[in-house]
């Protein structure tokens, strides 16, 4: 087999065999890219009630608890309450809690979610343990392997010593200006 052909062959093994994994860490990375405009791996859901379910500090315990979950529609399982300052309450369930002012009757519900998809590849993305280390080392060998083989496939004009030359030094210049921009 001669070089050229080893190199195409090379090429295109490990191309099919990190796509999945290149697809799945460019969404990963546009989401982290974007934790400013959203979270990527929760999704909060805050909404305001009222209650009109009488009670007062020395009185409250757990069934009044599960009764003001029940009025105000929350079908998370209940875990415990306590009373963080004077008239207020906050009654913690699964993935979230309910606040009330037991005066007023306003209240919060405050919910946290895993968002679907993303929370699960970023968790990825950040690197979470020794094992997928090593693999996302590999990974990123594999990527520079099918970078290199990918300039020596076309020759001529669009080849690496005329057109492709131009774009790969393009592609090199460009994130250093953005470095020069942002240090």
């Amino acid at each position: 087999m001669n070089l050229s052909k080893f190199n195409r062959v090379t090429h295109r093994d490990l191309g099919y065999l990190i796509a999945g994994l290149t697809i799945i860490y460019a969404l990963s990375g546009i989401a982290l890219n974007h934790k400013n405009n959203w979270n990527p791996n929760y999704i909060f859901d805050t909404r305001t009630f009222n209650s009109d379910i009488k009670l007062t500090r020395e009185t409250f315990n757990n069934e009044i608890a599960m009764d003001i979950l029940r009025s105000v529609h929350v079908d998370a399982d209940f875990k415990t309450f306590y009373f963080p300052k004077g008239n207020k309450i906050t009654i913690f369930v699964d993935g979230g809690t309910v606040q009330l002012n037991i005066v007023t009757g306003e209240g919060v519900i405050e919910r946290i979610s895993k968002r679907p998809f993303f929370y699960h590849i970023n968790f990825l993305h950040y690197n979470p343990g020794r094992w997928w280390k090593y693999f996302s080392d590999i990974f990123c060998i594999a990527l520079i392997t099918v970078t290199i083989t990918g300039l020596f496939i076309i020759k001529g004009k669009n080849g690496i010593t005329k057109r492709g030359a131009i774009l790969t030094i393009i592609g090199i210049v460009l994130p250093l200006i953005f470095l020069l921009i942002y240090l």
